[in-house]
């Protein structure tokens, strides 16, 4: 796969800077750049980091965008790196960047830091002359390289935030960004909130939801199931999609498991990689729930759709991490509901923006196992309730949370045609 970023037929175009290319935790990235590509923008996506998941999503087969990876380590192509720096010192903004890498890094002395100012110099040297704009996903990271890059180069750039980067980010290092940027687009109303106190002009701020590509998910057929854990050859299926990672909860989701009574009979079903994954397996068998459990890794789309609709009910139990990260809105809350299923979940972050306690699911303080374990046993023991909501969620997706609607905003900032007000409205007036 080449690594460079070739030239652009037509300008001007975006450079679309992310961490890491594709992902299969990131649709809503991919899902984004598809429909913006469909509506007309010229894009080229620039990753910082090599992929690393063997699976690809339908979403991703639409994307026609070139893709060109940036050293993922400075060390591991040092004569690339060392060619950007003695081309991007040449530039009229090296000086300004330069300056405020140093600021940055008397703040933040960190190797990153470092590898965020050369993948800028790389990227600053080698970007053609027809990009007329970078647009970053993630404020930390990608921002960074975006910052810099577009200080050498003189261009504007713009920002996607969503949930770790916005709270593991120094605020300082949020303010600098958001005095600077063009936009900035956020997917949750207390992610919105945040930012807008920080920037110097709140205006530049948009709250634009994710939303769910209702093709993608169609509706399930045919009905559901209807187990409620009293015959032990038909167990409710619990399931949860996720990363085995600290702010999942998947601690504490299987301690609240490991609560529920003896007579009620179900099995346990995680979807996703991550890093926590072989701990939590160790965690299932001291608590005795090795054999009620199964890990399927990380999934391709059309496998993930298939566990949901073969679920009774989905748990995710996030949480905030010692270091601050969090969920914003999950989109896996959205792809299951959009399959009818009833969900059980915590308040942390924008959980509550969406999920509607009592209607379309069940809402437990984050770090509870006991009122976790309570939810997920009132509704594992009612099939006829676990219908009424996931047929509520359904609803509420399709009706609230529509990407045609979000996408639109995000197409008008770019320029594009598409109608900002159904998706970028104040946090007040949204769902």
């Amino acid at each position: 796969m080449d690594t460079r970023l070739p030239p652009f037929r037509n300008a001007p175009r975006v450079a679309v800077l992310v961490k890491g290319y594709p992902r299969l935790s990131e649709t809503f990235i991919a899902q984004e750049i598809a429909a913006l590509e469909e509506r007309g923008l010229d894009l080229a996506i620039v990753s910082l980091r090599h992929p690393t998941d063997t699976h690809r999503h339908p979403v991703h087969r639409r994307i026609k965008a070139p893709v060109a990876y940036l050293p993922e380590y400075l060390h591991d192509e040092p004569l690339r790196v060392l060619r950007g720096w003695w081309r991007a010192r040449r530039l009229p903004g090296y000086a300004v960047a330069w300056r405020r890498f140093r600021a940055d890094l008397a703040r933040d002395r960190t190797r990153n830091r470092v590898r965020r100012f050369g993948q800028a110099c790389v990227l600053a040297a080698e970007l053609p002359a027809d990009v007329g704009r970078l647009y970053a996903h993630f404020l930390h990271t990608p921002a960074s390289v975006a910052r810099y890059t577009a200080l050498m180069r003189g261009l504007p750039w713009s920002c996607s935030a969503h949930a770790r980067d916005i709270w593991i980010t120094p605020d300082w290092d949020k303010r600098e960004k958001l005095g600077e940027l063009d936009w900035l687009v956020t997917c949750t109303r207390v992610g919105h909130a945040h930012l807008q106190a920080l920037a110097p002009d709140p205006e530049k701020v948009h709250l634009v939801y994710h939303g769910l590509d209702a093709a993608r998910f169609p509706a399930p057929e045919p009905a559901r199931a209807t187990r409620d854990g009293s015959d032990p050859a038909a167990p409710v299926v619990i399931l949860s999609v996720g990363r085995a990672v600290a702010k999942k909860g998947y601690d504490d989701l299987l301690e609240a498991l490991s609560l529920l009574p003896p007579g009620l009979h179900w099995r346990f079903v995680h979807v996703g990689g991550g890093g926590e994954a072989a701990a939590l397996r160790q965690r299932a068998g001291t608590l005795g729930l090795a054999e009620r459990v199964e890990w399927r890794g990380a999934q391709p789309q059309e496998r993930v759709i298939e566990a949901y609709r073969a679920a009774d009910l989905f748990a995710l139990a996030s949480k905030i991490d010692r270091d601050g990260d969090r969920d914003g809105l999950p989109n896996v809350l959205m792809e299951a509901q959009s399959q009818a299923l009833a969900c059980v979940a915590t308040t942390t972050g924008a959980i509550g923006e969406f999920l509607v306690d009592g209607e379309t699911g069940l809402l437990a303080p984050p770090g509870d196992p006991a009122a976790l374990a309570r939810a997920i046993l009132a509704l594992a023991r009612d099939p006829t309730r676990r219908r009424v909501m996931g047929e509520a969620g359904r609803r509420r997706v399709l009706e609230r949370f529509s990407f045609e609607a979000n996408i639109g905003a995000i197409a008008t900032l770019f320029g594009l045609p598409g109608k900002a007000e159904a998706a970028c409205a104040s946090p007040s007036t949204r769902p």
